[in-house]
């Protein structure tokens, strides 16, 4: 942006500064520009995606992503509020910011089956593409999950989050406290697999089906709605409760 005499005031609260270069980072800052662009433009113009943003007030009132920013705007810019409830003062988009349902990118398979076994409709394909991501969180109201900045600058983009850290549980950790999760989880109600809802099955239909001695130990089965994989609580399910335990442990802070 070219200096004509013009400026605003921009500042970013909270995460939103993980985008931003050090100088910039959690304090007030002048922004010359020339013409007349749209407070999306400007904010994506700073590094951070619009799908982070939850709040943008101008000299104190609540705007949208078509506001064009005027000569002396002082611009606050907010990250999405988790507790605090301010739907009347939204206007960047027709319904909250906030949805549980995801889709992540070709790059974070494990953390998709942490978010399954954990009972979050997740979907996740290895070979997913960046347009197919994103007509099916449009089309579906999901919120996109990845490491990819490039996605979520795209305009047609309504909701999605850049996962910051890069171990698997410490992604699903980060992604249960950036959502409020831990009240709505529901272990083990759907499929790792193919995010498909599980179902009791009848254990004597599977006799041809599991083990002889799984059969012979084991009296509760579960079966996929969707691929019909066979579930038990083996010695897997152990592992599998401590590895929840981890993502749900209190102050498991990024």
């Amino acid at each position: 942006m070219v200096n004509q005499g013009k400026s605003v005031t921009l500042r970013f609260y909270e995460e939103l500064n993980d985008f931003l270069s050090d100088h910039k980072k959690s304090i007030p800052y002048v922004l010359p520009f020339s013409g007349s662009p749209s407070i999306k433009d400007v904010i994506e113009s700073q590094g951070v995606p619009h799908t982070e943003v939850d709040l943008i007030l101008v000299n104190g009132i609540s705007i949208d992503f078509q506001y064009n920013i005027a000569a002396g705007d002082r611009i606050s810019v907010y990250p999405e509020f988790e507790i605090l409830d301010i739907s009347p003062l939204i206007k960047l988009r027709p319904e909250p910011l906030r949805v549980t349902r995801f889709i992540a990118d070709a790059h974070l398979g494990k953390l998709a089956r942490y978010l399954r076994m954990c009972g979050f409709d997740t979907i996740y394909k290895n070979d997913i593409s960046d347009d197919k991501i994103i007509n099916h969180s449009i089309k579906e109201k999901r919120i996109i999950l990845t490491r990819d900045l490039g996605i979520l600058k795209n305009g047609q983009v309504q909701r999605g989050y850049f996962i910051r850290t890069q171990k698997p549980v410490d992604q699903c950790r980060e992604v249960f406290k950036k959502f409020d999760l831990l009240s709505q989880k529901r272990p083990f109600t759907r499929c790792m697999e193919c995010n498909g809802l599980f179902y009791k099955a009848n254990k004597k239909s599977l006799k041809s089906m599991v083990p002889p001695k799984t059969y012979k130990y084991y009296q509760d089965f579960y079966r996929c709605s969707d691929c019909q994989n066979i579930y038990w609580k083996g010695s897997h399910y152990e592992k599998m409760l401590k590895i929840i335990d981890k993502i749900c442990s209190p102050g498991a802070d990024q």
